[in-house]
């Protein structure tokens, strides 16, 4: 099974290895699923959600993957880079989701990027809904991968009532042989 390159991917260690981008001195909560006015979820291991405000919210991570073992070799070879995120909204308040991934070179110059719209929730359907997106022929040079995503709420109210996002995850995949550095089963390429 392929490891998750996100550390601290619901909010277990607060905001622990991640970077506030967007935060106007507002910031992001960490609140126990399913929170106020929330939904629950059934995702393994998923007990908290970080939860945005009434300004735009958005946290970061930077992935070094030679960093994190894998070798130039391997990563000139294209592996598949497979991304997965979860986002609610409250069921009181109407909100807003971003994401913004992008696969990066040893300059940090973007090679491929995912930034679909911005997504609105209507507080009436809002239930935790999963984003999943694959990256694959993207050319050699892959060195980091920069995973951005947050939001605000809608009705511009005081406290944390915008988006709220939990079990993030950037993993490879050898085209051929699945995780990489194993002979596990291979991927299908999946889009939003």
């Amino acid at each position: 099974m392929a490891r998750n390159l996100i550390k601290n991917p619901s909010g277990e260690g607060k905001l622990a290895f991640w970077k506030l981008t967007e935060n106007n001195g507002v910031g992001m909560m960490v609140e126990d699923i399913p929170g106020a006015c929330g939904h629950d979820i059934n995702l393994v291991g998923v007990r908290k959600f970080f939860a945005t405000s009434f300004e735009l919210c958005l946290k970061s991570q930077l992935i070094d993957l030679l960093a994190e073992g894998y070798s130039a070799e391997q990563l000139d070879s294209q592996p598949v880079v497979a991304v997965e995120d979860w986002y609610s909204g409250r069921k009181d308040c109407g909100s807003v989701y971003q994401i913004t991934v992008q696969l990066l070179d040893e300059n940090k110059e973007v090679i491929a990027r995912f930034q679909p719209l911005q997504k609105t929730l209507d507080p009436e359907q809002s239930p935790w809904t999963q984003v999943i997106h694959t990256f694959s022929h993207y050319g050699r040079g892959l060195r980091f991968v920069s995973f951005e995503h947050g939001g605000k709420d809608t009705k511009f109210w005081k406290g944390w009532y915008g988006v709220r996002v939990t079990g993030s995850s950037v993993k490879l995949f050898h085209p051929l042989k699945g995780p990489l550095g194993s002979d596990g089963p291979t991927v299908e390429e999946e889009g939003l």
